[in-house]
């Protein structure tokens, strides 16, 4: 197995980048290929004391670096020696079995989309994050790649969500939701009662395990495995999420340094205050995967650190061993006749 690195995009890069495969590279059975300028990428080795390629690390060397300002559509054609764009080359001409970059979300995409190519009858391709949730885990599919959206694709989201989940969560048979303002078959827009239809419809026939719709407080409390939803309310889910952790972390800090007491009940109960936040924790999930390109392809958050790097990697290969993408190929048989 051999894991594409783009080591010179994102807010850290290319330290967290390089530090973060080091890491990867200790711990799974994969050679990593690090993607950028060669002299750079050696220069942070250094700084660790190694003067030559562990073994199993490689380097190919790119000349530019996308920003993340810069415009998703341009980048193709403005930065074909990126090591975003070198890096998506080299995956799609098999030279490698996944992707990881930091960088832009659109530029990602769009380079994945038109390099690497999308899964034959995928008519878009979505992030899909895993969130904490009461029961594990919970896969959200699309957070941002598709605000606009039509009952195809979010039919289709539908059903490679649930294949990610029992891959990636090991779940048998995922619960999946329809992500909406009520859980009536009623509510919602004409494309949230329509896609109902269509969803009911494949659990019906055994072709989904659809549990109608789910609002967006059943979500963290374990009432789905996978929440279907267009990318701009996915978006805004996964923001609120984010923000409510952000803000519960700092309510109970302020608490638990109130006073003496509240000092030591901090350490009494400090265990659980650990995993909770471990759950919380992006740095543990490392990144999203892009479903539906024909080959993993895992965005890492913009500001990785070394440690989160490092767990985007490990996911990468978890896709691979996983077989996903061919796994979402081998039913697209299914995933098309359910809209038809």
């Amino acid at each position: 197995m051999k894991i594409i690195v783009d080591a010179m995009s994102g807010d850290n890069a290319p330290q967290a980048m390089v530090n973060g495969a080091l890491l990867a590279a200790k711990e799974i059975d994969a050679d990593i290929i690090l993607v950028g300028r060669g002299e750079d990428i050696l220069q942070v080795m250094q700084q660790q004391g190694i003067t030559t390629l562990p073994k199993g690390v490689a380097i190919s060397n790119a000349t530019q670096v996308v920003d993340m300002c810069d415009s998703a559509t341009s980048v193709l054609k403005e930065y074909p020696d990126s090591s975003m764009v070198r890096g998506l080359k080299l995956l799609a001409e098999g030279e490698g079995d996944a992707f990881v970059s930091a960088g832009n979300t659109g530029a990602l995409l769009t380079a994945a989309t038109l390099t690497v190519k999308r899964i034959k009858g995928i008519r878009r391709a979505a992030l899909a994050p895993v969130l904490p949730s009461t029961s594990g885990g919970v896969v959200l599919i699309d957070c941002g790649a598709n605000a606009e959206c039509n009952t195809e694709y979010l039919t289709q989201f539908a059903f490679m969500g649930s294949y990610f989940a029992k891959k990636e969560l090991g779940i048998e048979s995922p619960r999946v939701g329809l992500l909406n303002n009520g859980t009536e078959p009623t509510k919602g827009t004409e494309l949230q009662k329509q896609t109902y239809e269509i969803l009911k419809k494949a659990g019906d026939e055994g072709k989904l395990n659809f549990v109608g719709n789910v609002e967006a407080r059943g979500v963290p409390n374990g009432e789905v495995d996978v929440v279907v939803a267009d990318g701009f309310a996915g978006n805004v889910l996964l923001k609120s999420i984010e923000g409510v952790a952000i803000f519960m972390s700092g309510e109970l800090k302020s608490i638990f340094k109130k006073n003496l007491i509240t000092k030591i009940a901090a350490l009494m109960v400090g265990s659980g205050i650990k995993n909770m936040k471990k759950k919380m924790d992006y740095n543990e999930i490392g990144g999203t995967m892009l479903l539906g390109i024909s080959k993993p392809v895992i965005k890492a958050h913009g500001s990785s650190s070394d440690y989160a790097f490092r767990s985007a990697i490990l996911q990468a290969a978890r896709a691979v061993k996983s077989g996903i993408c061919e796994d979402i190929a081998g039913n697209i048989d299914d995933i098309k006749a359910a809209v038809q």
